[in-house]
């Protein structure tokens, strides 16, 4: 475990995609001292890879999205990390699901209908709620709201059409090998992180910035805040004096709710001697998303979100695994039952150092990114997914967010002096 400073040039809070990146940017810097606060005893935050049963599981985000343009992909080459680049069959699922080729053809014409009406909503003046797109009593309403509960985490009716139009992808997601988890540990190694520091308060009211842990105060000249919205729209991370501009923009970025079901898999599938991406339902919102056979692995990761997943959190995995198994016996027969065991599940919304999963933003709030990101006093920088104009959500968004908020604090010291930060 690093030791706790007294004193350094920069602070940064948070040891997730953006810490980790900006703790590597600010080592590159000659003459500046630094030091990450973690509250946890690990590295990675929100990417967190997991021993399920001898095989590696992401029980956080675990895709490289938009790959070919994903600033961790070669960061992750570099480290010798062997990346699977098939693209996942997402789009055809349906016909596996139960559904016809016939339903599978219009579930995406509509799909791609109600992206276009998405757009169309976006580019008027006022931010509406992204469920007015909807057809009253559409097929497939259901399905699109799932959807939005897995790649939003938040119910369509809660979602921002701006935000939601402003998110950007080129459709290329690959996936680490040993889990995505486990490129942060390895991109954390070797840099000034404090472990079991949760920060409390930031004091910025002298000359010096004054940053209350567990461990024992830290100064700093300039601090990067690179921790979830909700720890700053819940004042669980405090700013004296306060600064209410930041906690409104964050209120408006609220992080939704998508977890995950890691189950054993015994003996094999018909069908199923390949990876498959499969839906419990496509007409109800209350459905699970399913990976069988991931990688080849005998594992089926099971992922569902929105308020589904916040009260099978509360409810527990039994629970959650009893669920999966009755819909998993409508598509395979009720033999299946007897080769699923749980192994773990994820439990974001009551991890106190997340709080939630990754950040929408409510209609009306999609400039709140902006307003987040600012710094104040070019003293104080922040970084985070929910920082980021185009790549909420994802690690790689963060990521750029914290390398940008490390050169912004360096930027603002100026010309370099002998004896180093003034």
């Amino acid at each position: 475990m690093t030791g706790l400073a007294s004193e350094v040039d920069v602070a940064v809070i948070g040891a997730g995609s953006a810490g980790i990146a900006a703790a590597r940017r600010l080592r590159e810097a000659r003459g500046v001292s630094s030091l990450v606060l973690e509250g946890r005893e690990r590295a990675g935050g929100r990417a967190w890879t997991v021993d399920a049963g001898g095989y590696p599981a992401d029980l956080g985000c675990e895709w490289l999205h938009s790959a070919d343009r994903n600033v961790l992909v070669p960061l992750a080459e570099g480290l010798g990390m062997a990346l699977d680049r098939r693209r996942p069959d997402w789009t055809t699922r349906l016909s596996r699901s139960g559904e016809s080729k016939e339903a599978e053809a219009d579930w995406i014409r509509e799909r791609e209908a109600h992206y276009w009406a998405i757009h169309r909503a976006a580019q008027e003046p006022e931010d509406r709620p992204a469920s007015t797109v909807l057809e009253p009593g559409g097929r497939w309403n259901a399905l699109f709201d799932a959807i939005s509960t897995w790649a939003n985490a938040v119910e369509l009716e809660d979602l921002s059409v701006k935000d939601n139009d402003r998110y950007e992808s080129t459709e290329q997601n690959w996936r680490v090998l040993t889990g995505l988890g486990s490129l942060f540990v390895s991109l954390a190694r070797g840099l000034p992180i404090a472990f079991d520091a949760a920060v409390s308060r930031v004091e910025h009211d002298g000359a010096r910035i004054r940053l209350v842990t567990t461990r024992g105060t830290v100064s700093a000249a300039r601090v990067i805040v690179a921790v979830p919205s909700a720890a700053i729209a819940g004042e669980h991370l405090a700013f004296d004096p306060p600064l209410p501009d930041k906690v409104a923009a964050a209120e408006g970025l609220p992080l939704g709710l998508a977890n995950k079901l890691i189950l054993r898999l015994d003996g094999t599938l018909p069908g199923a001697e390949d990876e498959l991406f499969l839906v419990g339902s496509t007409r109800r919102r209350e459905t699970m998303s399913y990976q069988v056979r991931p990688l080849g692995r005998p594992r089926i990761h099971c992922f569902f979100g929105g308020r589904f997943a916040a009260q099978f959190e509360r409810d527990g995995i039994a629970a959650m695994a009893a669920f999966a198994a009755d819909e998993l016996a409508g598509l395979f027969g009720s033999d299946i039952r007897r080769q699923l065991h749980p192994l773990a599940s994820s439990a974001w919304r009551g991890d106190p150092f997340a709080r939630g999963s990754y950040s929408y933003a409510r209609p009306g709030h999609a400039d709140d990114r902006a307003r987040l990101a600012e710094p104040v006093d070019n003293r104080i920088f922040f970084a985070g997914e929910a920082c980021s104009p185009n790549f909420f959500s994802t690690a790689h968004g963060a990521y750029e967010t914290g390398i940008a908020a490390a050169e912004a604090a360096l930027a603002s010291f100026g010309p370099r002096r002998a004896g180093g930060v003034r």
